[in-house]
């Protein structure tokens, strides 16, 4: 029987998912440029994160030495550049395939981590890998006539995959930083990013319309103020299984908004596509055995937890 404290974390973590799910649609809505929404997302995002660490007493003299700090900014870059690539995406190839291709950032993960972190990956996750990669190839519908278009759905994807690279990129350097606060390094992060992308606004452009500034506002507050502290809360309180599990709720989330506000059909390959990717992410992040020859299961990954 699961504790109050257990089903309080996964109704966090329900929710974080579920809210982190129709980014796209604030995003895309919002008119902005991929530079705008983004700064706009760290200002709000940083007053957000600021008032909570404040008002939990997270804030204090020593958090951080010069090599954490360092690291903790390289992680900032990370994540931020990543915003920028994936909502780039989003105008591109859609939110569904936009989400589906991100979703490959745990196989990501496997292969910083064989290169920086002289981690062996397993042959389960070396099998999921093939099979998310098999996946990756029924997305992309690679053609001649849409490889010759510039700024096409490909060009989308490849900005997707490279956000994913980027978040593998801040996993695995956060990794490092596990003593400190994660809302406090969200804090870091989100204020380099206001700082980092100022240059970069297009002030001419900012809406005018007040819904259009509702959304900005609904990205920093909604979608990274509470959806970080929701997902660091119920991170403490759940097993990792279950917060592996709980995070596939972002991309259908994602999917199903983008057909439903958007009318996005997907071919039937590009579905059987997003399908392997999500159920490849799924085996590794859960850590799923695949059936051995001879009809025996494969032993488990020794060790293996949340990408």
């Amino acid at each position: 029987m699961k504790t109050t404290n257990e089903r309080t974390g996964l109704a966090q973590m329900a929710a974080a998912m579920a809210i982190s799910g129709t980014v796209g649609i604030f995003v895309l809505e919002s008119g902005q440029s991929a530079w705008n929404v983004v700064f706009f997302r760290c200002v709000f995002g940083a007053l957000g994160l600021l008032a909570y660490c404040l008002a939990r007493g997270l804030l204090r003299p020593g958090i951080f030495t010069r090599a954490t700090l360092a690291w903790a900014l390289a992680a900032g870059a990370a994540i931020v550049l990543n915003w920028v690539l994936l909502f780039s995406a989003y105008r591109l190839a859609s939110i569904s395939l936009s989400t589906a291709v991100y979703n490959f950032q745990p196989f990501f993960l496997i292969a910083l981590g064989t290169v920086f972190l002289g981690e062996r990956p397993t042959l389960g996750k070396l099998a999921w890998s093939l099979i998310a990669f098999g996946g990756l190839l029924l997305v992309l519908r690679i053609e001649p006539a849409e490889l010759a278009q510039a700024g096409g759905y490909l060009h989308g994807l490849a900005l997707a995959l490279g956000a994913g690279a980027l978040y593998a990129v801040t996993s695995i350097i956060v990794k490092r930083l596990k003593h400190i606060a994660p809302h406090v390094l969200a804090l870091v992060q989100v204020s380099l990013g206001a700082v980092l992308l100022l240059p970069m606004v297009d002030f001419g452009a900012l809406p005018a319309a007040p819904s259009q500034w509702g959304y900005l506002v609904a990205i920093g507050l909604l979608h990274t103020s509470l959806t970080y502290i929701l997902l660091y809360s119920a991170i403490q309180k759940l097993p990792t299984t279950s917060v592996a599990a709980l995070a596939f709720i972002y991309p259908a989330v994602a999917i199903v908004l983008d057909f439903v506000v958007y009318g996005q059909r997907l071919a039937l390959s590009q579905v059987a596509g997003v399908s392997l990717i999500l159920l490849a992410a799924a085996g590794v992040s859960l850590n799923w055995r695949l059936p051995a020859r001879g009809g025996r299961r494969a032993r488990p990954d020794a060790g293996a937890g949340a990408a």
